[in-house]
Order: structure tokens, then sequence, then C-alpha cells
């Protein structure tokens, strides 16, 4: 079965079935940014400091998140993303939502003309039973 890491990262991909034991067996780092309690830039920025476990340093700016993702010296040359509730994000967002694909999709395209690989991978949360 093909998964999403036997191929070179490309746009915002759906995450395979159990992402964190796969990206293991595939030797990419994973980080996970959840955008449940984002609702605006702010709270977006800090969303993806939490996620990626950023200094209070990061400078919590479209600029700073594009070097975060882009620095060779800082981060693994095989890093994937873990964009969780990021449909429902978009839906609600849809302005803060492209401004951010936007630099992530450059971000995964300089990374690999560095030599390294930059997954961006959506993953939906489980519905709850218990709020039908």
């Amino acid at each position: 079965m093909m998964q999403v890491f036997d191929q070179a990262p490309e746009g915002i991909q759906k995450a395979p079935h159990e992402p964190r034991m796969i990206a293991a067996g595939y030797q990419v780092a994973l980080r996970e940014i959840g955008f449940s309690d984002v609702h605006d830039k702010d709270s977006l920025m800090m969303a993806v400091l939490r996620g990626l476990a950023l200094t209070d340093s990061f400078g919590r700016n479209w600029d700073a998140l594009y070097d975060v993702l882009t620095d060779t010296q800082a981060r693994p040359a095989k890093l994937g993303v873990l964009l969780c509730d990021f449909d429902h994000f978009c839906k609600r967002h849809p302005r803060l939502a492209a401004e951010l694909e936007r630099v992530m999709l450059d971000a995964q395209r300089d990374a690999g003309k560095q030599g390294h690989q930059l997954w961006l991978l959506a993953e939906e949360l489980e519905s709850d039973p218990k709020s039908w």
C-alpha cells in the first residue's frame, strides 16, 4: 500500500490513518498544530508556537513562520506537520487559512530546493458521537 511518505511532499495532503506510527516508520519527525481554538491571527500563531515547540522568540508573523519551516539548521531534514482540525478552520476563517496555506506551501517548495522534505498533512478530528 502506498504511503504519503513514499513520495515527495506536494501541497497539503490528507493525513494517513495512524500518522504518528507511519511517520516514525519513515523516520519523519512529526509535529502537530491544532486549529480547534484558532479564531484570529494571534491565536493561530500561538497554536503554531505550541505545535512546533518554538521558543518565545518566535516572531508570530508570516515571515517568522516561513523562516522556521525552512531553517535547515534548526529542523529535521524530514518533517511532517500534522494540521489537526484544518478543514473546519478553513471554513471558519477562509482568509486567514489562505494566508497560512500560502506561507506553508512556499516553505514546502523552498525547503525542497534545499534538499529537505516538509509534509503538510491535514487531519480531521474524529466526530464525537456524544455530540450527535
